[in-house]
């Protein structure tokens, strides 16, 4: 992938569709290590230089996955939340990538509350173009390719095609997914303007899953998180015709920055 026209491009989307089952099966191999982990109940938690935690089922995801894209996409540079970033005077470069995270909601993991999943997504010029998220206790994979739309993947190759709500932000009872670990004052206020909205806790990406399939409506994110939590997500909710915007500019996220810190944002289905 290393032509930088409009026709091209299209080539390299047809190619990426085409690629959708080899890629659920790389994603459904690293979700059988991630159960394999959980179901045994006894792993190891250590924690990283932003106390984050990570056990050894981020680590074998990211082992799998990255290994299994080099194997497909030779020439697309993978960046992983497990791994070593590049510096960005390298990453400035490069026109296509792929952004991974291994495992999406550790915390939900090491709970055992099944709210954790596989988040993969390509990026083409700092906008992301395709994206593959997979939930492994569902044993289910949804995805998104620029033009294409979203869907929820089935073995059958008739996937189901995912849509947002439709709705109003006067309106009543609005369904807002909040984080179950993350509650901030700067977010609350952006809820407590809206009218009587019925608030759904989800953790990971699924609460992006969750409007892209309608099932909520309005999900504001005041606190800083990473590029590769929301790549995936945002592009399914995008192709299920809603939209993952800045809070500030209302632009959409663009990847692949010197820091990789997203900025506060706003998901959501389609605002009338």
């Amino acid at each position: 992938m290393q032509g930088d026209n409009g026709e091209r491009s299209i080539i390299d989307l047809a190619l990426m569709e085409q690629s959708v089952d080899q890629i659920y099966s790389l994603l459904a191999k690293a979700s059988q290590a991630i159960l394999d982990i959980y179901q045994y109940g006894h792993f190891n938690i250590e924690r990283k230089h932003d106390n984050s935690p990570v056990t050894e089922a981020d680590l074998q995801s990211n082992v799998i996955i990255t290994e299994g894209l080099k194997k497909l996409f030779s020439h697309i540079p993978i960046i992983s939340e497990e791994a070593t970033i590049q510096d960005y005077k390298e990453r400035i470069n490069w026109e296509w990538l792929w952004l991974l995270d291994p495992l999406d909601g550790t915390k939900e993991f090491v709970k055992h509350t099944d709210e954790f999943t596989i988040n993969l997504a390509l990026i083409h010029n700092h906008k992301v173009v395709a994206g593959f998220l997979y939930i492994p206790i569902q044993n289910g994979m949804y995805f998104a390719i620029q033009g294409k739309g979203a869907f929820q993947y089935k073995a059958d190759g008739h996937h189901l095609r995912l849509s947002v709500s439709n709705f109003t932000l006067d309106q009543k009872n609005i369904r807002v997914v909040i984080s179950k670990n993350h509650k901030d004052q700067a977010t609350q206020s952006y809820i407590d303007v809206l009218n009587e909205p019925i608030l759904i806790e989800k953790g990971s990406a699924i609460k992006f899953v969750s409007i892209a399939k309608g099932e909520t409506d309005y999900y504001p994110r005041m606190i800083h998180i990473m590029e590769w939590d929301t790549a995936a997500g945002q592009i399914l909710i995008e192709e299920a015709g809603g939209q993952l915007v800045e809070a500030t500019s209302g632009k959409s996220l663009r990847y692949n920055k010197p820091t990789m810190v997203n900025p506060y944002f706003i998901a959501s289905g389609k605002i009338l």
